[in-house]
């Protein structure tokens, strides 16, 4: 089974190649396609990657090629990771609308070159933003069960670990999912977790207790108040920042700690890299296990009454073949409102380029 990562050079493609070699997810015998522009920096910088990986971990590394044209892109899982980045900012904020008007050409060039000159059993996992949109274009091109974005897996995993350190046990041991927009409008779906070793009551208990009596009714009022904090409070100390976040419930942390890390002018790429690996190690394995993405669906769930349609971020099976089946069960009202709503948002972003649900627009 071999991979290709679209923008390799990239920040976040660096890590997920290095993720993938380290741990040993592809072996000798498999091929790591290391995906440029032709021309320019990413060609150069794209052999310079492929020569450091190699004396790196020349023992156990797979084969490894270069590709700097879309049509030349070959694998059996590939990678998204390509386009322009939001750089760190302190203060600043992220104009989504520009990053997919930006980005919307980078992915219909690999999503024609695909569906041009692929095998037709590709699966593509989308990591750049708005990976809706990625989604969009690339589920329009290949099939929407051969495309899911990674955001909705990455939140997942922060809200996993954020609940795991309220109650001071490792985040194995915590289940649950993001639901949603990948960033600042996703969905924390507290009826879904689960805390290994806790019975139905003492679950509930624990749950009550790390909601603090809110529910995701007040959700985007707090998580806009919460970011005029930290930008006050950042601009004189940017530890006293994080110490604050420390303070909030965990799904407010969720969000508020990646954002945070952003306006420090660092970045999320070791974090992010990881829950790729995640999921292309599940794709190459042929397990089949529950992860939270953003897919394209098409009325396979209902919420609150309403059969969801559009790119949307929910829990999903997910093969070697791409997701079968969304696993979400009716979810509590506050949960089944903020997801419609964000639903509605997602269409609005995907409406330029006529990727939204049919009629939604209007």
């Amino acid at each position: 089974m071999d991979v290709a990562v679209l923008g390799a050079t990239g920040d976040i493609g660096r890590q997920v190649c290095t993720q993938l070699i380290e741990r040993r997810v592809l072996p000798t015998s498999s091929r790591l396609q290391l995906v440029g522009r032709p021309g320019g920096a990413s060609a150069r910088a794209t052999y310079g990657l492929r020569a450091d990986l190699m004396d790196a971990y020349d023992e156990h590394a797979p084969l490894i090629d270069v590709a700097l044209d879309p049509d030349d892109v070959v694998a059996d899982v590939i990678v998204v990771a390509a386009g322009r980045t939001t750089p760190p900012t302190a203060g600043g904020s992220t104009d989504r609308s520009q990053l997919a008007a930006d980005n919307h050409a980078v992915f219909e060039s690999y999503a024609r070159a695909l569906a041009a000159h692929g095998s037709g059993h590709e699966v593509v996992v989308v990591v750049s933003n708005p990976v809706e949109l990625g989604v969009a274009v690339m589920a329009r091109a290949l099939g929407r069960h051969r495309v899911i974005g990674m955001g909705a897996w990455l939140d997942t995993l922060r809200f996993r670990r954020e609940i795991a350190v309220s109650l001071g046990l490792r985040r194995h041991r915590i289940g649950g999912f993001v639901a949603g927009q990948h960033g600042m409008d996703l969905v924390p779906l507290w009826s879904t977790v689960r805390i290994s070793g806790l019975d139905v009551d003492e679950r509930r208990r624990a749950i009550d207790g790390l909601r603090r009596g809110r529910t995701l009714a007040t959700f985007g009022a707090e998580l806009a108040d919460a970011q005029g904090r930290l930008l006050a409070i950042a601009a004189q100390d940017m530890g006293a920042a994080f110490d604050l976040i420390d303070t909030w419930p965990p799904d407010l942390r969720a969000v508020a700690r990646p954002w945070m890390t952003h306006q420090s002018s660092s970045k999320t790429a070791a974090g992010t890299a990881n829950a790729t690996v995640e999921l292309v190690d599940t794709l190459l394995d042929g397990r089949e296990i529950v992860v939270a993405g953003q897919v394209a669906l098409a009325g396979e769930v209902s919420v609150g009454g309403h059969r969801l349609d559009g790119v949307l971020g929910v829990p999903v099976v997910l093969g070697p073949e791409g997701w079968t089946r969304v696993l979400l069960d009716e979810p509590a009202p506050d949960e089944a409102e903020l997801l419609l709503q964000c639903r509605d948002r997602i269409d609005a972003t995907l409406a330029p380029w006529d990727l939204g649900r049919p009629g939604a627009a209007a």
